[in-house]
């Protein structure tokens, strides 16, 4: 063998083993944009324990079940609820084909930006504005207002789309959770017609593991062509007591894992660790204000109280976005 082809082979061979050894690095860390520690280990502890063939807490495939909330847990939830902004945005839309609206409650705040006077309406006035925005069109139309709208709306502190302000961290655990063949749902208090557009694209979840709140459809011939019509009357919420109700529903199983950062999701962990066997809860504490929001018991949305006392006992862990997560978003 010549000088230049034993140094071509040399070369070869070194960048063989470049990626071999890149490759086996990447794959020695599950959970890439965690920092290690406490919380980390327990999730990899958690996932080998319920894996491994033989041992004495191995679950079978088909019963790897992992919940998450969204709003909080997967994606940014302050300063107001993504849907939230969605419906105001919406009833600025529609503003021109209701006049009654400058001067009628709700509304009237929304079209001034009087937060305050949109706070002291409450849940009614909440519910209000979601009858408006949300119903009277068809489950296509519906879909596809979300669909235009997500594609373009901005988040007013980071000035990037909301689907680009989940969580990397979270992200790494759904792709490490499903390549140990564990199922992940969504289970929020949002719409599950609002979700359903998006998150198989942003979170790899199809819309069939998606649960979260819904209105009354009604089935109705129109145009003789068969339509699901959305109707302003609430048919279910999925949120606290309602999420163990919700994934029974939709679900059908107990999960092993569940994920949340709210008392909304106190119901659902409590649920998830009283079955038998190994199991694991966790709430996502929101303590970094510098690169995103410190909040947990004295806020509007995603007030964390209840969760924060009660998980030494309960046996949950508290992620901390701030000690816990190299990164918040993805790059």
């Amino acid at each position: 063998m010549n000088a230049r082809s034993l140094y071509r082979t040399l070369v070869l061979y070194l960048v063989a083993v470049s990626v071999s050894t890149a490759g086996a690095l990447a794959q020695s860390d599950p959970l890439p944009s965690w920092n290690d520690g406490a919380n980390k280990q327990a999730i990899v502890d958690f996932v080998e324990a319920v894996t491994a063939e033989g041992g004495a807490d191995y679950v079978a495939p088909g019963d790897r079940i992992a919940t998450f909330d969204n709003d909080g847990t997967l994606w940014v939830e302050h300063p107001m609820y993504t849907q939230f902004v969605f419906a105001l945005d919406r009833v600025k839309a529609m503003a021109p084909d209701h006049p009654e609206w400058k001067t009628t409650q709700p509304f009237q705040a929304v079209l001034e930006n009087d937060m305050e006077a949109l706070g002291k309406a409450g849940e009614k006035g909440l519910l209000e504005i979601v009858a408006a925005t949300h119903a009277g069109m068809s489950t296509e139309a519906f879909e596809k207002t979300v669909t235009d709208w997500i594609a373009t709306a901005k988040h007013p502190k980071f000035d990037k789309p909301y689907t680009e302000l989940v969580y990397q961290p979270m992200l790494d655990l759904l792709a490490y959770l499903r390549a140990n063949d564990f199922k992940t749902f969504i289970v929020s208090g949002g719409g599950i017609e609002f979700m359903r557009p998006w998150t198989e694209k942003v979170y790899g979840i199809p819309p069939e593991q998606v649960v979260g709140s819904s209105i009354v459809t009604e089935y109705k011939v129109i145009d003789g062509v068969p339509t699901l019509m959305r109707t302003p009357k609430v048919a279910f919420i999925d949120d606290k007591a309602g999420k163990p109700i919700g994934i029974l529903s939709h679900i059908g199983k107990r999960p092993l894992a569940a994920f949340g950062n709210s008392d909304g999701d106190y119901q659902m962990l409590q649920y998830t660790t009283a079955g038998s066997g190994k199991r694991l809860g966790m709430f996502v504490h929101h303590d970094d204000a510098d690169r995103e929001y410190a909040y947990d018991r004295d806020t509007h949305f995603g007030t964390l109280n209840e969760g924060l006392d009660d998980a030494p006992k309960e046996g949950w862990h508290i992620i901390s976005m701030k000690d816990d997560w190299k990164q918040i978003f993805p790059d």
